[in-house]
């Protein structure tokens, strides 16, 4: 994928999603009316940083890169150039998969 060309502001996150398997451990294929969306992601942008009251930026935990797991009905979804992502703010980050 080249260079995003959606600049999130603050604190807000742009996520693409990461597709769960179709199929069991056990081999066993699941239909796609049973799959949930999947709360696992990769960060494909960052704001700066939530600015404080007083003017002062706070940067980011995560970054362009990090594997995330997020709510279930975490984001908005928005279409960049064909693809959808879905757009959130820090606070919607659940933990960062390492």
């Amino acid at each position: 994928m080249g260079k995003m060309n959606l600049r999130p502001l603050q604190d807000r996150i742009i996520v693409k999603r990461v597709e769960e398997e179709t199929k069991t451990a056990g081999g066993i294929f699941i239909p796609e009316t049973a799959k949930e969306k999947p709360q696992r992601g990769e960060i494909v942008a960052v704001g700066n940083g939530k600015k404080t009251e007083d003017g002062k930026v706070l940067p980011l935990d995560v970054k362009v890169g990090d594997k995330v797991l997020f709510g279930k009905y975490a984001g908005t979804e928005v279409k960049v150039d064909g693809n959808d992502y879905l757009m959130m703010r820090e606070d919607d980050i659940l933990a960062v998969i390492e």
